[in-house]
């Protein structure tokens, strides 16, 4: 496992990466993939005259993306929480990874080279607008995926939508999470031209 960690307006020192290190080491073994990247992310913030730490973890293995977030008054806390939620995802990936194969074993194989890599990088332009609005200009990659697919790799990123090529139509579309629970995809219409 390659782990890189970064810290934003905090330094990292020996203690607090030997902690990130254990903790990792724990969160990943119940479900070990070569290779496996995982990138940690530091950061001290002020919020409502309060400071808080965050900590970033993104993990990537065989075309798949796990993320996970957690913000607490203390580093360690965060770092806890953050690789506790890590831990749950890779239980959940592993238990869907192991289903699959069982029901349907082309299936599991398609799912793991066919999932793209959505999350963005430092490198995601920032647009002002006005004084008071920020607008994030985000570009990314879309692959062909079917409706399990998309929701697999939406449920791993914890997002609550996810855009992607759908592989019946080839069109875009959007996976949400449903406010009353389940999921909903969004779909372009497309009219037929009269000839």
């Amino acid at each position: 496992m390659n782990i890189t960690i970064t810290g934003r307006r905090m330094s990292v020192n020996e203690e607090l990466h030997d902690h990130v290190d254990h903790r990792l080491a724990n969160a990943t073994k119940v479900f070990q993939i070569d290779p496996m990247d995982v990138e940690v992310v530091l950061r001290r913030d002020t919020r409502a005259s309060r400071e808080v730490s965050t900590c970033e973890i993104t993990l990537r293995t065989k075309g798949n993306i796990i993320r996970t977030e957690a913000t607490d008054e203390e580093i360690r806390a965060a770092i806890d929480i953050a690789t506790a939620k890590l831990e749950r995802q890779l239980r959940k990936y592993k238990t869907r990874v192991i289903d699959r194969r069982q029901r349907a074993p082309r299936l599991s194989e398609a799912i793991e080279q066919a999932i793209p890599d959505q999350i963005l990088t430092d490198e995601d332009e920032f647009v002002e607008e006005d004084d008071e609005q920020l607008i994030r200009v985000k570009e990314i990659d879309l692959d062909m995926l079917n409706t399990q697919q998309a929701l697999l790799q939406m449920d791993l990123l914890g997002h609550d939508f996810f855009l992607y090529v759908s592989a019946e139509d080839g069109l875009p579309a959007v996976m949400y999470r449903r406010n009353e629970g389940g999921y909903g995809v969004i779909r372009p219409r497309v009219e037929q031209e009269e000839g």
